[in-house]
């Protein structure tokens, strides 16, 4: 199926079956995205396991669990992961969301996707051949879904 998914944790004997991730270079990710704080990253992902959640339900956490990869089971297309991660920002900080993506960076549907294109080409996501930066373009409008209040701005005045 077409989409997005984590790479499965790597195991290592030597470490004691500790999960090993591959340590980030942020100035060769930044190059590639654009200056997003290591938190967008986070969030990214953190938000790709929320939607999973919501297109397949504990289906795509149970097969994480099982076989220790997701391969089959937590895939999400480029449009299902906006709006996932539009949920997951609403979730997570309320009336804030909109301040916080703005404070990383994060405007419009297209920055996630080149958080998450970023990411697939440091490893840290997948993608199969159909998946496209173009995917995350116009999923919906920011101001639309988190208000036109600006960090900074005031409803008072």
């Amino acid at each position: 199926p077409a989409g997005f998914g984590t790479r499965g944790p790597r195991w290592s004997k030597e470490m004691g079956n500790v999960p090993m991730h591959p340590k980030p270079n942020w100035n060769e990710i930044r190059e590639r995205a654009g200056n997003f704080p290591p938190q967008a990253y986070q969030f990214v992902r953190e938000g790709l396991g929320h939607t999973a959640r919501l297109v397949h339900g504990e289906r795509g956490e149970s097969h994480l669990e099982a076989t220790g990869t997701d391969e089959g089971g937590r895939h999400v297309s480029g449009q299902q992961l906006c709006l996932g991660l539009k949920d997951y920002a609403l979730k997570q900080y309320g009336l804030l969301a909109r301040t916080v993506l703005t404070h990383w960076g994060i405007q419009r549907t297209e920055d996630f996707g080149r958080v998450v294109f970023a990411m697939v080409e440091a490893g840290w996501m997948r993608k199969t051949q159909e998946d496209t930066p173009e995917d995350f373009e116009g999923v919906f409008d920011f101001d639309d879904v988190f208000g036109t209040l600006r960090p900074g701005e005031s409803r008072l005045s």
